[in-house]
């Protein structure tokens, strides 16, 4: 049987505030295959997001553990699990996250110069192209579009070439046309990659285009069936 490339094994989170304790997250427990690609769903407020951020080891759950590719990511301190991220996961996010002094050339091989890649500029400049920004390599953010910025963010994510791609509500800041080009590159760059995508949104349209639908309602596991 081949192992799954994420096994999210029991999580829960909890957080302290003024009344007490919330629990965001219940009992959270599934895993998914290499390549696959799956949807996390649900209401505004439901854990989604922090379950994202655990998926990463970004955020650290009260009870369970997450392993990515075997890895269990909650044995390391932060510094390893930084690597292993390093090492094995891509993001994109809703605001894009680019750095603002840096062109778009110069943000996509940013991740690749952590690395210690001598080939940075060359594959930075070839995953542009790819993207269609082969003409914006020397354009800072401040100066491209929502969906270009976008673009140049899913460059940096695929440039390491991740097992594991992580997107929180990447079309959530673009308007409709520009978020429909953006996703059918960002499923294109999958399926070219061979990169597993979990992917957190809000657009039933998107999630059905996944090959799975994981549902939290209030921070419980309400279904993880095969998207229609």
């Amino acid at each position: 049987m081949t192992q799954p490339i994420i096994a999210v094994e029991h999580v829960t989170k909890r957080v302290a505030d003024s009344t007490g304790t919330l629990t965001i997250l219940h009992d959270i427990d599934f895993a998914l295959a290499p390549r696959e690609s799956v949807a996390i769903v649900g209401a505004s407020g439901s854990g989604k997001s922090t379950l994202l951020s655990i998926i990463a080891g970004l955020d650290t759950p009260s009870e369970g553990t997450v392993r990515l590719d075997g890895i269990d990511l909650f044995a390391l301190d932060e510094d390893r699990r930084a690597e292993v991220r390093a090492a094995k996961v891509g993001f994109v996010f809703q605001s894009f996250q680019l750095m603002a002094n840096l062109t778009a050339l110069e943000n996509v091989m940013l991740p690749l110069e952590l690395q210690g890649r001598s080939d940075a500029r060359a594959r930075a400049t070839a995953m542009l192209q790819r993207v269609g920004l082969g003409e914006r390599l020397g354009h800072y953010p401040r100066v491209l579009s929502g969906g270009e910025q976008q673009r140049v963010a899913l460059a940096r994510a695929f440039v390491v070439e991740p097992e594991l791609l992580l997107a929180d509500e990447p079309t959530g800041s673009l308007d409709f046309a520009t978020g429909e080009t953006v996703m059918e590159l960002m499923f294109a760059l999958n399926r070219e990659r061979g990169t597993t995508l979990v992917l957190v949104t809000h657009d039933r349209s998107i999630a059905q285009r996944c090959d799975r639908q994981i549902r939290i309602e209030a921070g419980r596991l309400a279904a993880a069936a095969l998207a229609a």
